[in-house]
């Protein structure tokens, strides 16, 4: 204990001395939560909408009201020319064309149906499928609304209706913020510890001071304790700057335990810090151990099912996931902080995270070569 003692004064005392590292830990985490999750929203609005009418009648306008009045729409162009308003999608100035055909109003009225053509603009696939979803919902309620207006009374006995009524747990009010900002922060503490620790022992490579260090009978998982426990508290003060920012800025209170949450945070540092070691171990300058870092990152971030749902995903990239740690963290703050599970809910993550924290711990203490 003697030992480590002195190891983790000497490392405490380079953290306080570099000033790019106490910003990075201090400012970086407060200034992405503040602005990342305002950024990152899957609710599609301001949809450019141009409108194709042929019919010009009545129930055309009121078609056209309706969709306009959504809100989810914004009317770009207004013309009888398909072509017209085809030209606006190719430079990007609409997104949809509904065109309504000649006798849209007439056809309704005498033979009950009318075919409506609509246009997608599909470069951007996720804006196309919900626009192209909003519009055609919204056509099928204005439908019902002709067909109950048209609908002579009486002429049918009165069928059996299902009325549903739906109700949004956990996210009541469906807000956005709510399922990204538990995400987004269990990315930052990700990146903190990956990268910091990933630059430590290749730190010393490059200033020689691991000769130094190589020299003393100081035992191999000692220098690695010593490594990996600064970096460990830091990302708890880390991850605990950003539960405060979710408090006070976007009112995020978790409903499930703190200490559900710390604990299961603190296997997952050793997990991630462990990782970082090991990379430095392999490295020998600091320059490669970034761009390493880098890459398993990018490879954690876009596959840890922050933006894109784990279930969606092909089965090759949901056998990828199980191996990435960060989506178990992911999953984890949502399910506590949201949702208010407990243990008997985590502990299959937890067993998982335990195991990636023995084993990359393990092998960064076998992989480091203590040599005078």
């Amino acid at each position: 204990m003697r030992t480590i003692r002195f190891l983790l004064q000497k490392e405490f005392r380079q953290i306080f001395r570099n000033r790019a590292i106490l910003l990075l830990i201090g400012v970086m985490p407060v200034m992405q939560l503040l602005i990342l999750p305002l950024a990152a929203n899957y609710e599609v609005k301001n949809i450019n909408l141009s409108v194709v009418d042929h019919d010009r009648s009545a129930y055309a306008q009121k078609l056209i009201t309706k969709v306009t009045a959504s809100g989810y729409f914004k009317l770009r162009g207004y013309s009888a020319s398909f072509k017209e308003e085809l030209r606006k999608i190719e430079s990007d100035e609409s997104d949809l064309i509904l065109e309504i055909p000649q006798g849209f109003e007439r056809n309704l009225i005498r033979e009950d149906q009318q075919q409506l053509f609509i246009a997608v603009n599909a470069i951007n696939g996720v804006k196309a499928n919900l626009g192209g979803a909003y519009l055609t919902s919204i056509i099928r309620n204005f439908n019902e609304e002709i067909r109950i207006e048209l609908l002579p009374p009486g002429r049918f006995n009165p069928a059996p209706v299902i009325e549903i009524t739906a109700s949004n747990w956990y996210n009541p009010l469906m807000e956005y913020r709510f399922y990204m900002v538990p995400g987004i922060l269990a990315i930052l503490v990700t990146m903190i510890g990956g990268f910091l620790s990933a630059l430590n022992i290749v730190k010393e490579k490059e200033f020689g001071t691991i000769e130094q260090i190589n020299v003393t009978p100081i035992k191999k998982h000692h220098f690695i304790l010593g490594k990996l426990i600064p970096f460990w508290v830091l990302g708890n003060v880390v991850f605990s700057l950003g539960l405060l920012v979710a408090w006070l800025i976007y009112g995020i209170i978790p409903v499930g335990s703190l200490l559900v949450l710390y604990c299961f945070l603190s296997v997952y540092l050793l997990a991630i810090l462990g990782f970082g070691l090991l990379i430095s171990t392999f490295c020998d300058t600091q320059q490669q151990a970034m761009f390493i870092m880098f890459f398993f990152m990018m490879v954690f971030i876009l596959m840890g099912g922050l933006f894109t749902s784990i279930d969606s995903m092909p089965d090759w990239a949901k056998l990828v996931s199980r191996f990435n740690p960060v989506s178990y963290l992911i999953e984890v703050m949502r399910m506590v902080i949201l949702k208010g599970s407990g243990w008997k809910e985590i502990w299959p993550q937890f067993g998982i995270i335990a195991l990636f924290a023995v084993f990359l711990n393990t092998y960064a203490i076998i992989n480091y070569k203590k040599t005078s």
